[in-house]
């Protein structure tokens, strides 16, 4: 069986090494004493810094109808402004929808006429594709 022979000389830190070490050392606790000072921590008592709490958001966010509805109206005046026509006016103070909200438009209907007209021309696409089929 093999032995190994350790030479202590390899292991061992010189005394250069030693000196500097014992330098850092004394620097560290100079330091920390400085950082009790500053912080008011107790003597004999190890300082810690907390690590800074997490920043990723959990949940959903939610928004309160009075904010929604500020950019509703801030919105609609973009649009209005887009497009030429006078801005909204923003929501009331005392909570009311905006007259934008309010007075929607009718929604459009379509004549008899017209309603007869699409549906003859609907009827006779539909004929040419059953010819061109058949």
């Amino acid at each position: 069986m093999g032995h190994k022979i350790i030479t202590m000389s390899n292991n061992l830190p010189s005394a250069e090494q030693l000196q500097r070490a014992l330098q850092i050392s004394e620097q560290i606790e100079k330091l920390e004493a400085a950082l009790k000072a500053v912080l008011g921590g107790t003597s004999g008592a190890k300082v810690t810094v907390a690590a800074p709490a997490p920043t990723k958001r959990k949940g959903k966010r939610t928004m309160s109808p009075e904010a929604r509805e500020r950019i509703a109206a801030a919105q609609r005046a973009r649009w209005a402004k887009a497009k030429g026509g006078k801005a909204a006016k923003a929501a009331p103070a005392n909570g009311e929808a905006p007259a934008a909200v309010k007075g929607k438009k009718a929604k459009r209907k379509i004549s008899a006429q017209a309603r007869a007209r699409m549906a003859a021309a609907a009827k006779k696409r539909w004929a040419k594709v059953k010819k061109a089929k058949a």
